[in-house]
């Protein structure tokens, strides 16, 4: 089996039998493309049936020159995957990374933004532009309901449950929730539909995408990122900040205002309440407070 044939078999079962999205499976691909052009470059002539786990921990020594570890855990953690498939497939015996251990990382704290912070990132937009408008109801609506980028770049009108109070997400793997959204949010997003969006010309297959460019076709994820970078740099914010910056700050504050993890995991679409648990470590002060009122000791 050549490692070409290997890859497009794997990206096929990540698709349909795993249900990720398309930059899910480019990402794990990515992985496994490093390993090929490292074995290409070094005129290794090995196929994914035979490699060895020596000729794979020689490639993440030479690798490790040039990533910081959070990344080399990263490939690791995707050439692991890649072989679990082929094993699963009867392609190989073993798993060649099985005794290959990623490098010790601590847990990244995602960066967030106080309420301060956020009003001043959407005060600073001009709002006597139609992409003004259409600017602050993105920044709402990625705040107001904690999405991915993805996810709000993908929203549709038809997604809208306005009287009922909710939106509905399409997520990783397609999964799909509802989200509650808040009377601010549904207020700007209405003001932008009815005063902006309909003096666009949509281009076809875009008649139902929410959020639109000037050309009337559905924004990429990098606009949004330079969307909020420019925002960013206007107010002198020091921090660096994104999309998911917003979908952070969105699940902190309601920590911090005592919504419970089960709740901010469901609003999130968190597979496993570990992923949200991530936001417990954020406020340490605020905990402290809990226990300090609740716990009958105190």
């Amino acid at each position: 089996m050549k490692w070409q044939n290997a890859l497009k078999d794997y990206q096929l079962y990540l698709k349909i039998e795993r249900g990720l999205s398309k930059n899910s499976i480019d990402n794990y691909a990515l992985d496994v493309k490093k390993l090929i052009d490292y074995l290409e470059t070094n005129n290794i002539s090995v196929s994914p049936l035979n490699i060895t786990p020596e000729a794979i921990q020689q490639f993440i020594y030479e690798i490790a020159k040039v990533v910081n570890e959070r990344t080399q855990s990263r490939i690791i953690s995707g050439l692991r995957s890649f072989f679990s498939f082929l094993v699963f497939e009867d392609y190989r015996e073993s798993n060649p990374l099985e005794l290959i251990e990623s490098p010790k990382i601590g847990r990244k704290l995602p960066d967030t933004l106080s309420e301060f912070e956020i009003d001043n990132l959407i005060n600073a937009i001009d709002l006597s532009t139609p992409e003004g408008e259409r600017n602050r109801a993105i920044l709402e609506t990625l705040y107001g309901c904690g999405l991915r980028v993805s996810e709000l770049t993908n929203l549709k009108l038809s997604d809208l449950f306005f009287d009922e109070g909710f939106i509905k997400v399409t997520g990783k793997g397609d999964k799909q929730r509802f989200v509650p959204i808040l009377k601010t949010t549904q207020k700007y997003i209405h003001i932008y539909v009815k005063e902006i969006r309909t003096h666009i010309k949509i281009q076809p297959n875009f008649e139902d995408i929410l959020f639109l460019n000037r050309r009337g076709k559905q924004l990429t994820r990098a606009m949004i990122f330079t969307i909020i970078k420019q925002l960013a740099d206007k107010i002198g914010l020091k921090k660096s900040i994104s999309p998911h910056t917003f979908r952070h700050s969105f699940a902190t504050h309601l920590l911090q205002n005592n919504a419970d993890l089960r709740s901010i995991q469901m609003m999130l679409g968190h597979e496993s309440i570990t992923t949200t648990e991530i936001y417990v470590h954020l406020d340490k002060g605020h905990l402290s407070k809990i226990v300090e009122k609740y716990h009958p000791r105190k």
